[in-house]
C-alpha cells in the first residue's frame, strides 16, 4: 500500500512539474529572444505561485494562525485556478499556432505589390522618364555612376549608356546590383517589405498565442471570481410528491449548501447568503452541509449572520465532510446557538411531511457516520419524507428506506470546468433533479466555493424547492 501511494505521489509530482515547465516555456522562453530577466522572473512567478498555493492548503488543514491563512489563501488559491486555465488555453493554442504560422508564410511568399516576374507594378500612363529603373541582374544595372568604382558615385560621370557595348571585364552579376543609394548598403531582403523573416515569425506567433492565452485565463478567472463574490442566484424547482397532502401544495424549502466560510469567504458573504434566502420567504430552510472551513474560534464571527435566517418552520442543518475537518461537534453546538436546528441522524414530524437528516459519510472515521435506521427506521411510511444528506451518494440508502425526496449538495456542480467531468463521475447526480426508483434526488451546486473563490461553468445558487401535491 505504501509503495502504491508513493508511485501515485511520484506520478502527480511528475505531471505538475511537466505542466509548469510547459507553462514557463510557452509564456516566457518562447516569447523572448534569449536568456535574461524576463525568463528568470517568469520562473519565479510560477514557482512562487505554487509555493503560495501549497502553503494555503497546508495552513488551512494544519490550523495555522487565521491571519496567516488569509494572507496565503487569496493569491495561493487564485493561482490554482489561473494556472489551470493558462494550461488549457496554451494547449488550445497549439492548434492555432501552426495555422497562424502557415498564414504568415503564405503572406511572405505572395507580395501584393509585385507584377510579373517579381517586377514592381507601374501604373498605366506613367511616362518612360518617370518609370523606375529595372533592378534585375540579367543585364548591367543602370546607375548614376560607374559600377566599378569603390568611392562615392560621381553624378556628373558617365552613365551606363555611355559605356562601350563590349568590355574586357565580365559583368558583375554575382554581387548585388548597384542602386541609387551608397555603395556597400545591405542587399534587399528576399521577402517583400512588411513580411517577417523565419525567426521573427516564430517569435511573433509565440507572443500572439501566449498573450491570447494569458488574456483568456485572466478573463475567465476574473469573471468566475466576481460571480462568487457577488453572491448566489436563486433557482426555483417544482417537485411533485405523491404522498404530499393537498394542504401542503406550494410548500417552499430554501436549500443552501457548500457556503464554505473560511479565510476567503467571510462575514460579508454570509450576510449576502442570509439576505438572499430571506428574500425568497421560504416555509423552511435546509442547510445541507459544508458550512465552514475552519474552527469556531476563527469563523464564529463570520457565521454570526446565520442567526438572521427566517422561515415559518425554522432552519435545519446537517453536517458535510468539511465540518469533520473543522470540528463537527463544536459547529453543531454553534449553529444550534445561532438558532438553527441540527438533525444528527434524527427526524422531526412537521405538519404535512417528515423531515429527516443524517450525518455525512465523512463522520464514520470519528464514529459519527450516517445512521439511517435511527433517522428513518420507525417512521410512518404513509407520510411523505424529505431527507437532508450532504452527499448525493447517500441516495441509495434513502431509496432503501422509502424516502420521497433527498436534498444534497457537495458537488459544487464541478465548480471549475472541466472539473464537472470528474465530479460527475464520482457522484450519481452532479446537479439538479433526478429520480431513483420512487425517490427523487435534488443536488444544489452550492452557494460558495472551496479553494479558489471562483466558479466556471457552474454558477452558485440557492434553490427554492416548491413541493407540489399530486392530490391537488
Amino acid at each position: 500500500m505504501v509503495v502504491v501511494f508513493a508511485l501515485v505521489a511520484l506520478a502527480v509530482v511528475s505531471v505538475l512539474v511537466t505542466a509548469n515547465w510547459y507553462l514557463w516555456r510557452r509564456l516566457f522562453r518562447d516569447t523572448t529572444r534569449g536568456p535574461g530577466t524576463a525568463r528568470r522572473v517568469g520562473g519565479a512567478v510560477i514557482a512562487g505561485g505554487w509555493v503560495l498555493a501549497v502553503g494555503a492548503l497546508v495552513a488551512e488543514r494544519a490550523g495555522a494562525p487565521f491571519r496567516l491563512q488569509q494572507i496565503l489563501a487569496w493569491p495561493g488559491f487564485l493561482w490554482l485556478a489561473l494556472s489551470m486555465y493558462l494550461l488549457l488555453a496554451l494547449l488550445a493554442g497549439e492548434v492555432v499556432r501552426p495555422l497562424l504560422r502557415r498564414f504568415l508564410e503564405r503572406r511572405a511568399g505572395a507580395p501584393a505589390s509585385a507584377g510579373p516576374a517579381g517586377q514592381e507594378r507601374i501604373p498605366a500612363g506613367t511616362a518612360p522618364s518617370e518609370r523606375p529603373e529595372p533592378t534585375g541582374t540579367a543585364g548591367p544595372a543602370r546607375t548614376d555612376g560607374p559600377t566599378d568604382t569603390v568611392g562615392p558615385t560621381d553624378p556628373d560621370g558617365p552613365t551606363a549608356g555611355d559605356r562601350p557595348a563590349a568590355s574586357d571585364e565580365p559583368a558583375a552579376t554575382d554581387g548585388p546590383a548597384a542602386t541609387d543609394g551608397p555603395v556597400g548598403a545591405p542587399p534587399p531582403a528576399e521577402a517583400p517589405a512588411g513580411s517577417l523573416a523565419l525567426p521573427s515569425r516564430r517569435l511573433f506567433v509565440s507572443r500572439v498565442v501566449a498573450g491570447a492565452a494569458a488574456a483568456a485565463a485572466v478573463g475567465t478567472v476574473g469573471h468566475g471570481t466576481y460571480g462568487v463574490l457577488n453572491g448566489p442566484s436563486v433557482k426555483r424547482v417544482t417537485v411533485p410528491l405523491a404522498k404530499l397532502p393537498r394542504a401542503a401544495h406550494g410548500y417552499r424549502i430554501a436549500v443552501v449548501s457548500d457556503i464554505h466560510l473560511g479565510p476567503v469567504l467571510g462575514r460579508g458573504f454570509a450576510q449576502k447568503v442570509v439576505d438572499t434566502i430571506n428574500s425568497t420567504q421560504p416555509d423552511l430552510i435546509a442547510v445541507v452541509g459544508d458550512l465552514v472551513d475552519g474552527s469556531v474560534k476563527d469563523l464564529g464571527p463570520a457565521a454570526a449572520p446565520l442567526a438572521g435566517l427566517k422561515a415559518r418552520d425554522g432552519a435545519y442543518f446537517v453536517t458535510g465532510n468539511h465540518e469533520y475537518f473543522s470540528g463537527a461537534e463544536q459547529w453543531v453546538a454553534e449553529v444550534r446557538r445561532l438558532g438553527l436546528l441540527p438533525l444528527e441522524n434524527a427526524r422531526t414530524e412537521l405538519r404535512h411531511f417528515d423531515l429527516a437528516g443524517v450525518n455525512d459519510v465523512a463522520g464514520e472515521d470519528e464514529g459519527q457516520g450516517p445512521d439511517y435506521a435511527k433517522a428513518l427506521g420507525d417512521r410512518d411510511r404513509a407520510r411523505a419524507c424529505v431527507l437532508l444528506a450532504h452527499q448525493p451518494v447517500q441516495i441509495h440508502d434513502a431509496v432503501d428506506h422509502g424516502v420521497d425526496l433527498q436534498l444534497s449538495g457537495h458537488t459544487h456542480g464541478g465548480q471549475l470546468w472541466p472539473g464537472n467531468l470528474v465530479a460527475g463521475a464520482a457522484n450519481p447526480t452532479l446537479a439538479g433533479l433526478e429520480r431513483y426508483g420512487d425517490t427523487q434526488l435534488y443536488v444544489s451546486r452550492g452557494a460558495g466555493a472551496w479553494g479558489p473563490p471562483t466558479r466556471v461553468g457552474a454558477e452558485s445558487d440557492i434553490t427554492v424547492i416548491e413541493l407540489a401535491s399530486r392530490q391537488a
